[in-house]
């Protein structure tokens, strides 16, 4: 008998992260430790669309999407190991996406992932990059650019301004990351970009969680100001950067190195402006 495909529940995120560990997706947090992963499950459970595969009491795979306002947006899509080629990621797959037009998602490197999105409507577009470096290496700020504490809810009320994405929910979970912080860049204009940085649950760096730029605003002066911002006191930054953006040229310019990357796919290229936005690779 298939699996039974259902909405997940707050008592199924161990049995989900079991699974992440199982791809090597989640790390066991010591005692004290930072932990990302499972506020980021528990938002995704508690907000979004998320199923999972059950199979004589056992979760053998889980899928989880989110609307955007620009698309739906594929966050994850993991399948047991022991269960791989069995037609789950399929089900998963139509479960989340539910019949919408406009969708986007990550692929990893498995060779599996990109022809299964492929066949779901989507089109390989660009590379995303993982980069880390030393903030001291960036330019110093332009002139006439700078960067704030963003207040409660301003993140959400700019991108619904700037772009007609309602995300309060996201925004709000941004912003409470694990040693957050919520900024906002400006330049002579006024509110140049929404940012969040935070701690990593593995390793030194900081990570520049997503940045929006404003239409029109100097992409790589407010990049690099709101890097140096999310850093903070530790030089070492992670921070994802699409392939089209300026800012991959300026950071390599910079001695930034490539540690990661992930490939982009969309049913349409204007669905995601990669020249604005420095994503989020699970929520963009």
């Amino acid at each position: 008998m298939a699996p039974e495909i259902r909405p997940a529940a707050t008592a199924d995120i161990p049995a989900i992260r079991a699974l992440l560990r199982a791809h090597d997706n989640d790390t066991v947090v010591e005692p004290g430790g930072i932990d990302i992963v499972g506020p980021y499950v528990r938002h995704l459970v508690g907000h979004h669309i998320v199923r999972v595969a059950v199979d004589g009491g056992d979760v053998v795979g889980f899928g989880a999407a989110l609307d955007t306002g620009w698309c739906r947006m594929l966050s994850d899509l993991f399948v047991h190991p022991d269960r791989l080629g069995s037609g789950i990621g399929r089900r998963l797959l139509d479960a989340v996406f539910d019949g919408a037009s406009a969708r986007a998602t990550f692929a990893s490197d498995d060779p599996r992932a990109i022809p299964l999105y492929v066949r779901a409507g989507m089109v390989p577009l660009w590379t995303d990059f993982y980069l880390e470096g030393d903030v001291a290496t960036l330019p110093e700020p332009r002139r006439g650019v700078r960067v704030r504490s963003a207040a409660p809810g301003e993140g959400a009320e700019l991108e619904l301004a700037w772009d007609g994405a309602d995300r309060t929910v996201d925004h709000a979970y941004w912003a409470a990351a694990p040693d957050g912080d919520a900024f906002i860049v400006e330049d002579e204009l006024g509110a140049a970009a929404i940012g969040y940085a935070r701690a990593r649950q593995a390793g030194p760096a900081r990570a520049l969680d997503r940045l929006l730029v404003r239409p029109g605003a100097d992409r790589v002066a407010v990049g690099f100001a709101a890097m140096r911002r999310a850093a903070r006191d530790n030089p070492l930054l992670h921070v994802e950067v699409p392939g089209p953006n300026p800012l991959l040229r300026s950071l390599l310019d910079a001695r930034f190195r490539i540690v990661d990357r992930d490939q982009f796919l969309a049913t349409d290229a204007s669905l995601v402006d990669p020249l604005r936005l420095l994503p989020n690779p699970g929520m963009l």
